[in-house]
């Protein structure tokens, strides 16, 4: 049975408040919620591979016809409120533009499967690079991404918004306490790659591991030197005299180099 979104007029209303100043939620967090923009991300949160629960949706008016259908398919859909795109603006503090709005609940982050492809993001504290990670990761194949403690939230609204919504489908988690990259590529039993311009391996002549973590530092200090001088370190070829590329960048060609050789990037 199709849902029949309420509308609401009023910005005050108590049932808008998880979606009330975002901007600011945004930095301060929201008590185990998050925010998803945009039709796209919405029906990734709400399909069949989507790792979280809605806690209720708001759209436009306008909007509703295109979205009833994905939301009706929910073994159990969340309240859904309606509201015009000025009221909307008003609850987030910000013009709205899509007009598709919805809070998320965290709770138990979904512990990655065994994975022989992982992608490691240390110190990544750019939104827009993690989202763009995970874009990578989603569309590669990688099994997991972690993270450790100092890069950014994936489920920050504007990272999940540059993923395409892959932070929503993308098994993630962060680095235990206490253990470092290597010990748990030990662990994991993956060879651990980590990726630097000032390595002399270069991607291009690798012979492409069977279990793999791929290791990218931050922008301009990269990954630190204890990390690279335990893993393999690796280089992407660049023209000569240049030798920096955006960190999402870098993910996306290593992964598809690693993934391909790996056999996951085989015809549907």
């Amino acid at each position: 049975m199709t849902p029949v979104p309420e509308t609401l007029t009023d910005p005050d209303d108590p049932r808008l408040e998880p979606y009330t100043r975002m901007r600011e939620r945004d930095l301060v967090g929201r008590a185990g919620r998050f925010i998803v923009e945009g039709e796209v991300t919405l029906r990734l949160l709400l399909g069949r591979r989507g790792r979280f629960r809605a806690e209720s949706i708001l759209v436009a008016p306008e909007r509703w016809p295109g979205l009833a259908a994905d939301i009706a398919a929910c073994p159990e859909p969340p309240p859904v409120y309606s509201a015009a795109k000025a009221v909307m603006s008003a609850v987030t503090g910000f013009p709205i533009h899509r007009g598709v709005l919805a809070v998320g609940l965290r709770g138990p982050v979904p512990p990655p499967p065994a994975p022989a492809l992982v992608v490691g993001l240390a110190g990544l504290t750019n939104h827009d690079n993690v989202g763009a990670a995970f874009r990578n990761a989603a569309a590669f194949g990688a099994d997991a991404v972690l993270l450790d403690g100092e890069s950014c939230d994936p489920l920050y609204r504007k990272s999940i918004r540059v993923s395409a919504g892959a932070a929503l489908i993308q098994p993630f988690a962060r680095l235990p306490d206490g253990q470092d990259w290597l010990r748990l590529a030990e662990t994991l039993d993956l060879q651990p790659l980590a990726f630097s311009p000032g390595a002399t391996e270069t991607l291009d002549l690798l012979a492409v591991p069977a279990r793999a973590l791929l290791i990218l530092g931050t922008e301009g200090p990269g990954l630190d030197a204890a990390t690279l001088a335990r893993a393999r370190p690796i280089r992407i070829p660049m023209a000569a005299g240049f030798d920096s590329l955006n960190v999402a960048t870098a993910a996306g060609i290593a992964l598809y180099t690693i993934a391909r050789g790996q056999g996951r990037l085989g015809r549907p």
